[in-house]
């Protein structure tokens, strides 16, 4: 992988990150990028527009910020927990049938809330619930079993693999288990880019619902203090997507799309590489200044700036 990003401090480079940015044009052809767009990585939770789309070809049936939730990687806000139940409540469960793994939220203030509160780790806190919670209301909905809904043989997930594979165009190129406990499906940076700008481009019935909800309701895709929220709140139409280890990708609605890779897992210069690679590639972005409030982070020496980190490209 190349270098993509570089920590400055008082002028001397001190830390890269590598990585890889594709983007593919509205035919899916990839038109730039920076290292290899066949590198084969798993995109983490980047996976979940395609996952809720293999639920909404089973048959789930919702809209708005409940399809949002979701696709979500949550904070653990008061909405996001609300949105699980109600999400549940359609399938006549409660969160004891979810099976994320306890968790406190991801948003830190979220956390110390719960703290205060005297609350601790909860499977609905995971910021996957959402995506669970669809799972068993698209198993309901179907007549499957909710015991084993993670199992990679279960109908649900056959559904969602059969679908993943559509959308990129190939099989996965390997099978995991993600954090939450649900299959990871690996495939290469282009192809993750292609999935998502099929996605944004709301090409079929299924795709436009997701793409409206995902674009409509950011701070429920992600939360309120998120990077991802600001960023894609910049870019018209646009739907965006984190994933553990550092991924993100970003769908246009003409069907382009972007698709980052930060080698060694650091969330730090993400934003920083995709808003170059927004900037490089003409992006439209609304309002005045960067995507982001703080597009290259500060590096700071007893407690004042004195350096950056900043795009290698």
């Amino acid at each position: 992988m190349d270098v993509v990003a570089e920590v400055v401090r008082s002028g001397l480079v001190e830390s890269r990150h590598r990585g890889v940015v594709v983007h593919v044009d509205p035919e899916g052809r990839v038109d730039w990028a920076i290292g290899d767009p066949q590198s084969v990585i798993y995109p983490r939770s980047s996976n979940k527009p395609f996952q809720a789309m293999g639920m909404l070809a089973a048959g789930l049936d919702l809209d708005g910020p409940e399809l949002a939730i979701a696709t979500s990687s949550h904070s653990g806000e008061p909405r996001h927990v609300e949105l699980v139940r109600q999400v549940l409540g359609l399938a006549g469960l409660d969160e004891t049938a979810l099976q994320t793994p306890p968790s406190y939220p991801l948003d830190p203030h979220e956390h110390a809330r719960v703290l205060r509160e005297g609350g601790g780790r909860a499977p609905i806190l995971m910021d996957c619930s959402g995506k669970h919670a669809a799972m068993l209301l698209t198993c309901v909905t179907r007549g499957w079993s909710v015991d084993d809904y993670l199992d990679p043989q279960h109908p649900l997930q056959r559904q969602i693999t059969a679908t993943f594979s559509e959308l990129t165009g190939a099989a996965p190129s390997v099978v995991s288990v993600d954090g939450c406990g649900a299959p990871l499906l690996a495939t290469t940076m282009e192809r993750l880019a292609v999935a998502t700008g099929r996605v944004a481009r709301a090409e079929t019935p299924h795709a436009a619902r997701l793409a409206t909800a995902i674009a409509a309701h950011p701070e429920v895709v992600s939360g309120a203090r998120r990077d991802e929220r600001h960023f894609v709140t910049r870019i018209p139409g646009a739907i965006a997507k984190s994933g553990a280890e550092s991924v993100l990708v970003v769908g246009l609605p003409d069907g382009s799309a972007f698709a980052a890779k930060i080698e060694d897992g650091a969330e730090r210069p993400l934003y920083v590489v995709m808003s170059r690679a927004v900037e490089v590639l003409g992006v439209e972005v609304t309002g005045e200044g960067p995507v982001l409030p703080e597009p290259r982070p500060a590096v700071l020496g007893g407690g004042s700036p004195v350096g950056e980190m900043r795009p290698a490209f």
